[in-house]
């Protein structure tokens, strides 16, 4: 096996430990492995060229997440900034420690890390193309679920926040989303189109 298969196939294993489940077409999935694999075909449908370094990355940005729950901080802002930015740090280096093992250099190690770290939005290629992944992943799989549970405002809010985030390349692939009528005028009006 290649360096890359030895990673994808560990990072796999390690998200098929989670405990939590989601039933998606009628199957039930270890809930992180499933998003893994929303995220890599996502970015195969978005970016079939992208390197190799931002197709581990992207398989692994949610890596054994179940692992730092959101209940073991503060459940306030602070909390929840805190645990976000110690879930990159994480991910991160769960990650480097299968790409050690999977005999790939320091570089691509660090190049990964800095990728699901997220750093340098907005001015670094890949950083930007991540982001764009991980956001048309959640307006496609997981924006649902959320109108669901939060009033229509707060809705706006991250819809905007969510949009703010992308590329101009990501809006467009945002709007090709097969959503409900009602969720496409909720995001047509939370961004004034």
């Amino acid at each position: 096996m290649t360096p890359f298969e030895k990673a994808i196939t560990w990072i796999d294993a390690e998200n098929a430990q989670d405990p939590n489940h989601e039933t998606y077409q009628s199957e039930t999935y270890p809930k992180e492995l499933l998003y893994s694999n929303r995220m890599y075909q996502r970015l195969l449908d978005f970016q079939p060229d992208a390197s190799e370094a931002v197709q581990v990355a992207t398989k692994a940005q949610h890596i054994c997440r179940w692992k730092m729950p959101r209940e073991s901080y503060p459940m306030d802002r602070v909390g929840y900034l805190k645990w976000r930015e110690d879930l990159k740090k994480f991910h991160a280096q769960t990650t480097a420690g299968i790409l050690v093992d999977a005999g790939y250099p320091q570089e691509f190690i660090d190049r990964v890390s800095f990728l699901i770290e997220k750093k340098l939005l907005k001015k670094d290629a890949e950083t930007q193309l991540l982001e764009d992944v991980i956001c048309l992943v959640f307006l496609e799989f997981y924006f649902d679920p959320f109108v669901q549970k939060h009033d229509r405002e707060k809705m706006k809010n991250i819809i905007l926040k969510t949009w703010n985030k992308m590329s101009e390349a990501g809006h467009q692939a945002a709007l090709k989303i097969n959503f409900s009528d009602s969720n496409l005028d909720l995001i047509k009006e939370a961004l004034g189109l």
